[in-house]
């Protein structure tokens, strides 16, 4: 009996917790996005950043490799790497880790628009996908 009480509270845990560390991870970055310049962050201009094609190489944008619906997989263009979808509420493990995003908003930045991102740019971004569990 105690095994079983002991799994439940696990179980239902375990996913409070991501979304309290995907929640502190957002704030932290938001308000390190504002001490650069950014101003309040704004979901709709995130989405058409993430729908905008970029030409370098050919034509890029975010959804190229994610796709429009952030609960969906995506795969890279060049690599055809399956990619996890980036909503919140279908991979619990996005946005939680500082360093991660940081790498991948450097890396796709410069891979998508060939420069990286304005503290501006990734604010709305990730207000997008971290709003995208709500739409």
């Amino acid at each position: 009996m105690k095994i079983r009480i002991l799994m439940v509270i696990v179980l239902v845990s375990v996913p409070l917790s991501f979304s309290k560390a995907e929640s502190n991870t957002v704030n932290n970055l938001l308000q390190n996005y504002e001490k650069q310049g950014a101003n309040t962050a704004d979901a709709e201009q995130g989405k058409q950043l993430w729908e905008k094609s970029f030409n370098k190489n050919g034509e890029r944008s975010c959804t190229s490799c994610h796709t429009k619906d952030l609960t969906q997989n995506g795969k890279h263009v060049k690599t055809k790497k399956d990619i996890k979808p980036m909503s919140p509420s279908i991979n619990p493990e996005r946005l939680t880790n500082i360093n991660k995003v940081n790498k991948w908003f450097k890396r796709n930045c410069k891979w998508t628009y060939g420069r990286e991102c304005t503290a501006q740019e990734k604010s709305n971004i990730l207000v997008y996908i971290d709003k995208s569990k709500k739409f």
